[in-house]
């Protein structure tokens, strides 16, 4: 489990294709302390790391993973939004976060507002937002705006804009969306007492 507070940025360094499956490898300022078999957010996606080798590290994304996010865009070089999983004992900063991404959105307006950024998100899915309710976006929890049908807007802090990979994101880029877990529950819940 995670909360969507991202801890840094990674970059990848190398991407290896084996089968249907992509190896990609990654240095970040923390992979000293990683494990092996350790779960690690990337743009909100949880993946096993598989090996590590002095400043990098590997993890390992099937053709299912590949399919539901952002990972087959990426490219040597490309920042990616680092979190390790949560420690019981620790604080939920964030949100409640699985790592497990629901579906991509496309970013279809970016705004400076003086001070501050307004990203507006588009998606395909069937999934809902509710005004000033959760959603992870790229693995940053943030809260909702302008909630509407397959669209809501997030707004971002300086702090966030600069540590966060939402500094390189454009109109046209696809980013990793996960649903609030909480808002799923209750959606489903709701379809099935409906279909009795």
């Amino acid at each position: 489990m995670f909360t969507g507070i991202v801890e840094a940025l990674g970059e990848i360094k190398a991407i290896e294709k084996e089968g249907e499956n992509v190896h990609f490898t990654l240095s970040c300022p923390f992979t000293s302390e990683l494990k092996i078999d350790q779960s690690l957010a990337h743009n909100g996606c949880c993946l096993t790391v598989v090996s590590i080798e002095n400043d990098q590290y590997t993890v390992t994304a099937i053709q299912e993973t590949l399919r539901k996010t952002n990972l087959g865009d990426w490219q040597v070089g490309t920042k990616v939004n680092l979190e390790r999983c949560m420690q019981m004992n620790g604080r939920l900063d964030g949100h409640i976060v699985q790592g497990h991404v629901d579906t991509t959105g496309t970013c279809v307006k970016r705004e400076d507002e003086d001070g501050s950024w307004k990203f507006t998100i588009r998606y395909e899915s069937d999934d809902v937002t509710v005004e000033k309710g959760s959603i992870t976006i790229n693995g940053t929890s943030l809260t909702v705006l302008d909630s509407k049908p397959h669209e809501f807007s997030v707004c971002i802090i300086p702090y966030t804009y600069e540590f966060t990979n939402f500094h390189q994101l454009e109109v046209g880029d696809k980013v990793n969306l996960e649903f609030d877990i909480i808002g799923k529950y209750v959606a489903k819940l709701i379809s099935s007492t409906a279909n009795k």
